[in-house]
């Protein structure tokens, strides 16, 4: 079904959050470089990105925690951070699950999730309710923080975040206190609930499993700028540059001489996912390696392997001494010293070489 357009309508139809040319320094230390993002209503946006690429500064502005030396922060249409307005955090109607939780030790689950709403007794009792209804955690209610798990922590401090019907939802690595072992079931949970909650969501994490997993759509940021914007699916096949597909997943890097809908390397004469012409740099993820399947190839060397139980991945030597990492399904058994031939039957991704 089509969306009536602003004109039918009447009323401007504005995503959630707008972030325009925005760019901060510290000390004469530029942190974000004109950075721009749209997040429509009730995405998940990642920002993914290195430590110190300036991800938690740009939560930071938009929640109202900081200024910027330039450009403008709108929420909902209504621009709360630009050169001459300064909304302060509280009237931003923007929340915010830290790090570490932040949960308030001394308090009760039920008192934590109430601190800050607005209303009667009966009103806060019934919005606890529901918000511990919407986590799966209808009977902690009376519990300490401190008896929960991590888990669990987790989920009653988004749900803290929530209780007051913000606007904005922004999460700062919520999961890097958890053990690897709960991370993925608690990301999981997590987007069920942000999606159940219909809330639009800015993430910011440096894993990028996380930002694949969890997000709608990921904003690569490096270096203090934002270098791609992309669903998941796009960013991992489709990646802009060099660095970012060697930022986003695993990625084997080959030279080659493109000639518009080919490209020719080590590995042969390979279909190209989009024309390219000249020298190039190929793009081969390492699920995109097949190995002795019959496909064009070249004879290659077993040099090491690490099993994870749902697959294998391999590092092989060609013939001609390049390194390659491949990915391989778990029941395919290989042997170090074992010669195999690897091969792609994708069509594969270049960039300019440089």
């Amino acid at each position: 079904m089509t969306e009536p357009s602003a004109e039918l309508t009447g009323f401007p139809m504005t995503n959630p959050l707008e972030i325009v040319h925005l760019s901060k320094s510290y000390d004469g230390t530029p942190v974000l470089r004109d950075v721009s993002l749209s997040v429509r209503g009730g995405r998940i946006l990642t920002l993914l990105g290195p430590s110190g690429c300036g991800k938690t500064t740009t939560l930071r502005l938009i929640a109202g925690f900081d200024w910027p030396d330039s450009g403008t922060v709108t929420i909902n249409g209504r621009t709360v951070a630009s050169e001459g307005v300064r909304t302060p955090a509280e009237e931003r109607r923007v929340g915010m699950v830290f790090q570490e939780y932040a949960l308030f030790p001394h308090l009760t689950v039920a008192e934590n999730i109430a601190f800050g709403l607005k209303g009667n007794k009966h009103e806060k009792q019934t919005r606890v309710s529901e918000m511990l209804a919407l986590v799966a955690l209808l009977d902690v209610g009376e519990r300490m923080p401190y008896d929960l798990s991590g888990g669990q922590q987790q989920r009653i401090a988004l749900a803290r975040a929530l209780a007051p019907q913000p606007d904005i939802l922004l999460l700062d690595e919520p999961f890097s206190n958890l053990d690897a072992a709960l991370r993925g079931q608690v990301r999981s949970e997590v987007r069920a609930i942000l999606k159940q909650s219909g809330i639009t969501c800015v993430f910011v994490t440096h894993d990028q499993e996380e930002a694949l997993s969890l997000a709608d759509e990921v904003a690569v940021m490096l270096s203090g700028h934002i270098a791609q914007v992309g669903t998941p699916q796009r960013l991992y096949r489709h990646p802009a540059t060099r660095t970012v597909a060697a930022f986003v997943g695993e990625a084997n890097f080959l030279p080659g001489e493109a000639h518009g809908e080919t490209v020719d390397c080590v590995l042969g004469c390979l279909p190209l996912n989009q024309p390219a012409h000249g020298s190039v740099t190929v793009l081969i993820r390492p699920e995109w390696l097949k190995l002795n399947n019959s496909v064009s190839y070249s004879e290659g060397t077993i040099m090491w392997q690490e099993f994870y139980g749902h697959d294998r991945r391999l590092g092989i030597r060609l013939s001609d001494g390049t390194a390659l990492v491949a990915r391989s399904d778990a029941d395919n058994d290989y042997t170090v010293g074992e010669s195999v031939e690897v091969g792609v039957d994708v069509a594969v991704q270049t960039f300019p070489h440089q």
